[in-house]
């Protein structure tokens, strides 16, 4: 590989992305309540601990030329800190962390963020395990579990899975949104969320559209406890964190975060605030609580490490069947789906650059998610052929946010122009 070639023209697109959101990133993938689990040894990663060890990477030319191309990312994105790690294979490619935690507290690789949708990505996995074992049916319809549920004896398992119920997202729900913008240390209920889900009417009949909504993994967590006999988080550690081997993945059922804390600033509260544009609006938004946008028992924090672990076992189908693999992963509703006033923003037509799977996304050939929530940004990404994971965490300094509070998913720009340099032959699509 031409290296120098490639960082070339790869920079050459930065520009080309800031300011506008990627397809996979039009839609914020959130966060949620689980149940606490055991709290890391607080003393073994004190904030003041040495970045965490990692082997060498196995080309320091080429790592240095993807630290550079971070750093010239992060200026024009206005990011406050960037964790990045990219593997190919069994070799380290580059393990970094730019910029700052807070000021004066420089990132580390061992820090600990929220992960968002990335749990979504684990419930559908634990789906998927009770496929394989002859428990479920992926569609089965969910009247066995929940049958006050509108067409519950239409809506299936999959279609909660991929994204097809027509079920209203609660996040898009005024009311919903007022009482979070008021106060981000609430705690909702699942009651609280189906409740705002439901005040509205369904957005399309099941499995005739697809709409992005929080609604469907909130109520898959609460039919997979029932399955499982157990809650959420404890099931999904035990099928899922602990059999890929995920050290620093937990969910909690508060605002938690373990030390080191990689921390986010936001602006996005300024419209509901109040605040008039151009007046200074930035704050911390670290413990903001993450109980919405996953399933009950969901909520979890993570660091790079994990990030990359879970690319590849998402990525091979390493807990699961190769039927299960496929039906989790392959690019199924390109061309599915249109907009509808109904929906608004959330529905719209499945491209090669965005379509989505069993509780993940497909763009080209890479499989992933994106998270997006509380002033972070994150991503997890795998590309089969060339065996290439990549995780990528950033928070923002206060230009990356416009007027209006709004920001765009810098992580998934981060993760596309890293992917082209790193496999040119594949690069993650940049428009639909």
């Amino acid at each position: 590989m031409d290296h120098e070639l490639d960082r070339r023209r790869v920079r050459r697109g930065i520009r080309n992305l800031v300011g506008t959101t990627a397809i996979a990133a039009l839609v914020a993938l959130g966060t949620s309540s689980c149940i606490a689990s055991p709290q890391p040894d607080a003393a073994s990663t004190s904030p003041t601990a040495p970045e965490a060890a990692s082997a060498a990477p196995a080309d320091p030319e080429q790592a240095a030329e993807l630290a550079e191309l971070v750093q010239d990312a992060m200026d024009d994105m206005h990011l406050k800190a960037v964790i990045v790690k990219v593997q190919v294979g069994d070799e380290l490619v580059i393990e970094q962390a730019f910029g700052e935690s807070m000021t004066g507290v420089p990132a580390t690789t061992d820090m600990h963020f929220r992960n968002g949708a990335v749990a979504f990505a684990y419930v559908s996995n634990l789906l998927l395990q009770y496929v394989d074992d002859g428990t479920v049916a992926l569609d089965d319809t969910v009247d066995e579990w929940m049958p006050d549920l509108p067409e519950s004896d239409v809506v299936t398992l999959r279609m909660l899975t991929n994204q097809t119920t027509g079920y209203p997202d609660f996040e898009t729900d005024e009311g919903w949104t007022a009482a979070y913008n008021a106060d981000p240390f609430h705690l909702f209920t699942f009651d609280e969320r189906l409740d705002a889900a439901f005040s509205r009417p369904m957005q399309f009949e099941p499995g005739t559209n697809w709409s992005y909504s929080h609604t469907n993994f909130m109520i898959l967590g609460e039919i997979l406890s029932q399955i499982g006999g157990a809650p959420l988080d404890e099931l999904i550690q035990e099928r899922v964190l602990d059999p890929m081997g995920l050290e620093q993945t937990a969910a909690y059922d508060s605002s938690f975060i373990p030390e080191p804390v990689l921390h986010s600033f936001s602006s996005e509260r300024r419209v509901a605030l109040q605040v008039p544009p151009g007046q200074a609006f930035y704050e911390e938004s670290s413990f903001w609580n993450p109980v919405w946008g996953t399933p009950m028992g969901a909520a979890q924090t993570t660091t790079v490490d994990d990030l990359v672990t879970t690319a590849i076992a998402i990525g091979t189908g390493e807990l699961l069947s190769e039927e299960s693999f496929h039906e989790m992963t392959d690019s199924k509703l390109i061309g599915f789906g249109e907009h509808l006033p109904s929906c608004g923003g959330s529905c719209f037509t499945q491209v090669d650059a965005y379509n989505y799977g069993l509780g993940v996304v497909r763009s080209g050939d890479w499989i992933l998610q994106n998270p997006l929530l509380s002033g972070y940004s994150a991503v997890e990404a795998y590309l089969p052929s060339d065996r290439v994971a990549i995780g990528v965490a950033a928070t923002f300094a206060p230009e990356a946010f416009d007027d209006d509070g709004i920001y765009d998913n810098a992580a998934d720009s981060l993760f596309r122009l890293i992917g082209a340099y790193v496999a040119p032959d594949s690069p993650p699509p940049t428009k639909g």
